[in-house]
């Protein structure tokens, strides 16, 4: 993997400790704040980002790894940056609370056990 991967995969992994302090505040404030959500989207797109720059520049590590689920999280980029008056927010909390841990989860694991940390 080359060098940017692996910036765009450690950018990835702190925009998903991101997510995560978001999520430790609570469905109920993610819910009653609109700049939760908005702070959300604004998270969900940069994920999206690096995995665009990572397709645009190595493709083969987003296909080598197809249960990371990459692809999904481009797609929702997509979704939010071009379609944002039909953001699904119960969905948006739903990727952000569930897939975007299991994402980063397994990439850790993978930049660890690399050692391209």
């Amino acid at each position: 993997m080359n060098t940017r991967t692996q910036r765009w995969l450690r950018d990835l992994i702190e925009h998903a400790h991101t997510v995560a302090r978001l999520v430790r505040r609570g469905k109920d404030a993610y819910d009653a704040d609109e700049m939760l959500r908005y702070a959300a989207e604004d998270l969900l797109i940069r994920l999206g980002e690096c995995v665009s720059r990572i397709d645009r520049d190595e493709p083969a590590f987003v296909d080598a790894h197809p249960d990371f689920e990459l692809r999904r999280l481009k797609d929702a980029r997509n979704v939010i940056a071009h379609g944002y008056d039909i953001v699904d927010y119960e969905l948006l909390w739903a990727v952000l609370s569930t897939n975007v841990p299991q994402v980063a989860a397994r990439l850790r694991y993978l930049v660890d056990s690399t050692g391209t940390s």
